[in-house]
């Protein structure tokens, strides 16, 4: 059973970035999707950044040229690195990840088809 962990939430300004952390309690095998969600209060879940096992990133573009996600498998850990952080960018963020590779490239991403979660890690932006 795989367990996903996030960490580096936090309160920042305007401006600021943050590294969000997701740890994995095991290898996750190939093939993989794993990605980064986030939900704001009153907002359904929507998707951020995804990365394959192939190493492959999709982004949306609201987060594009802001965002980098990836990957440090010898570690078991998924990183989001966040820069020139918006208000609208608060929210809860949420690791998932499931073996259908083909999730990453789903548009609009599927929350409800992902099989592995984490607990969110926080993320508030104050202008």
């Amino acid at each position: 059973q795989v367990q996903l962990v996030e960490s580096g939430g936090g309160s920042v300004q305007a401006g600021g970035s943050l590294r969000l952390s997701c740890a994995a309690s095991e290898y996750t095998y190939s093939p993989y999707c794993m990605g980064w969600f986030r939900q704001a209060p009153g907002k359904e879940r929507e998707g951020a950044a995804f990365i394959d096992s192939d190493g492959v990133t999709r982004y949306e573009d609201s987060v594009k040229g802001r965002f980098t996600i990836s990957q440090d498998n010898a570690k078991n850990t998924l990183y989001l690195q966040m820069s020139s952080l918006k208000p609208e960018d608060t929210a809860e963020y949420y690791c998932a990840a499931d073996q259908d590779r083909l999730l990453c490239w789903v548009r609009p991403a599927r929350p409800e088809e992902f099989g592995y979660w984490g607990q969110g890690t926080q993320v508030t932006v104050s202008s």
